[in-house]
C-alpha cells in the first residue's frame, strides 16, 4: 500500500486581509492538496465555508510577541509562509511613522529569525511595494528589480529594511525566501479607505442617490500608477512559492500606468453620471511618488506569469459588489 501524501501547509500572516481571501480563492479553484493556516490580529469577516476543499485554520497572534510566534510555527511546522501582513497605509505611515516603522519591520523579523532558529525547512515569500522606488521621472521606466531604490515615506522604507533583512537572512543562514515588489493591486473587498475602492463607493453613493451628477473629495488625482489585479496577484504569489528561484526579486505589476483621474473618469462612465472633483489638502501625500510603472518582465520569463484581467474587468466586479 502506498502512503498518502501529506499536504502542503501553508502559514499567511495577515490572514484577514483581502489579498489573503483572493489567495484562499485561488487555492479553492487551482490546488486542494493544502493545508491553511491563517494568523492575524483581528478575526477575518469572511466566511471558510468558501473553501470546502481546502483545510483552513485560523489563530490570533500578534507577530510582534516573538514567543507566540515560536510556539505557533513550531507547532504547524509550514512548508511556506506567504507574509501579508503589515501596516499598509502610506498616508498612515506619515501620521504613525514610529508605529509603522516598526511593526512593519519587526513583524517579519520575528518571522525569519524563529524559522532560522527552529531550522524551519520552509519557503518564505517576503511581499515588498513598489513604493521602494520612490520619485523617479519618466526615462526611468518601466521599473525593474534592479532600478535604484529611493523611498519617500516611513511606509517605503519599512519595506525596503524588510527586503534588506529578506536578503541577510538568504545569504547568510540560506533560509529560503522570494522577495517581491508588489504594485498597487486592487479588486473586490478592497477596503474603502484605500483609493480605487474610495472612490468608487463614493461615486456609487451618488448613483444610488438617483442623482447623475455630483461632486467628490480626492487628493491628487495627476499621480500615475500601475494598477494590477488582486487575482493575479495572488495567482503571481502562489506560483513563486512553487515555482520562483530562491533568494530572487520580482516585480508584480500590470506593466501600465494610468492617472488616477482618468479612473475617476471611467468609474463614473460605468456608472452613467458626471462627477466633479475636489482637491481635498488632506488627502494629498507628502513628497508623494509622481509616477510609478513596473516591468514584468522577469517574472513572465520565470515562471510564466503575467497579467491577464483588465482594469475595466477589475472596476466592474467591484462596482458590483460595493
Amino acid at each position: 500500500m502506498v502512503a498518502a501524501m501529506s499536504k502542503k501547509k501553508i502559514l499567511i500572516t495577515g490572514f484577514s486581509g483581502f489579498v489573503s481571501r483572493h489567495l484562499l480563492a485561488y487555492m479553492q479553484e487551482n490546488d486542494h492538496d493544502v493545508e491553511v493556516c491563517g494568523i492575524d490580529i483581528n478575526p477575518p469577516a469572511f466566511d471558510f465555508s468558501a473553501f470546502p476543499d481546502i483545510k483552513v485554520t485560523y489563530h490570533t497572534v500578534n507577530l510582534l510577541d516573538t514567543d507566540a510566534v515560536k510556539r505557533l510555527l513550531e507547532q504547524f511546522g509550514p512548508d511556506y509562509i506567504i507574509h501579508l501582513a503589515s501596516f499598509s497605509s502610506v498616508a498612515y505611515s506619515w501620521k504613525h511613522p514610529i508605529e509603522c516603522f516598526q511593526n512593519n519591520t519587526n513583524i517579519f523579523l520575528n518571522i525569519i529569525a524563529v524559522v532560522q532558529e527552529l531550522h524551519l525547512k520552509c519557503r518564505v515569500l517576503s511581499v515588498g511595494s513598489s513604493e521602494e522606488y520612490g520619485n523617479v521621472t519618466e526615462a526611468d521606466l518601466p521599473l525593474r528589480e534592479d532600478s535604484g531604490l529611493m523611498p519617500c515615506s516611513p511606509y517605503a522604507v519599512a519595506r525596503v529594511a524588510q527586503e534588506m533583512l529578506s536578503r541577510v537572512y538568504a545569504d547568510s543562514y540560506g533560509v529560503d525566501i522570494i522577495m517581491t515588489r508588489s504594485f498597487n493591486h486592487i479588486g473586490p473587498w478592497q477596503n474603502t479607505r484605500f483609493v480605487i475602492p474610495g472612490f468608487i463607493s463614493r461615486i456609487l453613493a451618488i448613483k444610488n442617490a438617483g442623482e447623475r451628477r455630483g461632486t467628490i473629495e480626492t487628493g491628487d488625482l495627476s499621480i500615475i500608477r500601475d494598477f494590477v489585479d488582486v487575482r493575479d496577484v495572488v495567482r503571481a504569489y502562489y506560483n513563486l512559492l512553487m515555482h520562483g528561484r530562491t533568494g530572487e526579486l520580482y516585480n508584480i505589476c500590470s506593466g501600465t500606468g494610468i492617472r488616477l483621474s482618468d479612473i475617476v473618469d471611467q468609474i463614473a462612465g460605468m456608472l452613467d453620471v458626471e462627477i466633479d472633483t475636489i482637491v481635498n489638502p488632506a488627502y494629498v501625500r507628502l513628497n508623494d511618488n509622481r509616477i510609478i510603472v513596473g516591468s514584468y518582465e522577469k517574472i513572465s520569463a520565470d515562471i510564466g506569469w503575467k497579467p491577464m484581467i483588465p482594469l475595466e474587468t477589475t472596476l466592474g466586479d467591484m462596482i458590483a459588489l460595493y
